[in-house]
């Protein structure tokens, strides 16, 4: 099983939770409708990896506050990357089948470690650089629905074992990348930065 890093200890999610269509500007970058309730979906623990890997041509970038959860509360946050095989979703969409195949491949949900969070969850933001180009920039303000609320939906129909992580959903600015690329992304409280992490696509 794979594990992340909460506090210094590793820690084994059973699943991801993903939020999708969260931040408005995201949804209209990519065509999509506003839904009209709480777009989820889940990765298995076989996508969880620290590593950033090139998997194919279609494949994209998706920055996202990630969240920790251990007796079904918000104990960690994190940066996620949620990888996505792009024309293989469309297609898939467009057929009306699963995302499986575009969104829960080995190395899918790519963490950097996890730190204690108890502070206001509204005042999180994100900011992703790729060779050192900010290609991302939101915050908690900018969802649709706020994590408090995520956790609510995501506990009316599915237990939440202790290290489990929902990713939020992603601001605008997804896009492609390549081998050799250097990712930066870094959560911040307010002005303050919390979570930095740097990887190198390989």
């Amino acid at each position: 099983m794979n594990s992340v890093i909460f506090d210094n200890s590793k820690i084994t999610p059973s699943k991801v939770v993903c939020v999708g269509r969260n931040y408005v500007e995201h949804i209209k970058e990519l065509g999509n409708e506003i839904p009209e309730n709480m777009v989820l979906f889940l990765k298995p623990n076989s996508a969880v990896s620290n590593e950033l890997r090139y998997v194919s041509d279609d494949n994209h970038y998706e920055g996202e506050i990630s969240f920790l959860v251990i007796n079904k509360k918000i104990a960690g946050v994190g940066f996620g990357l949620d990888l996505t095989k792009r024309e293989l979703q469309s297609y898939l969409k467009s057929k009306g089948l699963p995302w499986e195949r575009a969104k829960c491949f080995d190395g899918a949900a790519v963490f950097s470690e996890f730190v204690p969070f108890v502070c206001e969850v509204n005042e999180l933001g994100l900011e992703l650089y790729i060779n050192a180009d900010l290609v991302q920039k939101g915050s908690v303000a900018h969802m649709i629905y706020k994590p408090k609320t995520i956790l609510k939906e995501v506990e009316s129909f599915l237990s939440l074992e202790d290290g489990d992580i929902i990713m939020s959903g992603t601001p605008k600015g997804v896009g492609k990348y390549k081998k050799g690329d250097k990712f930066t992304g870094r959560i911040l409280y307010k002005d303050t930065v919390l979570v930095e992490h740097e990887w190198i696509v390989s």
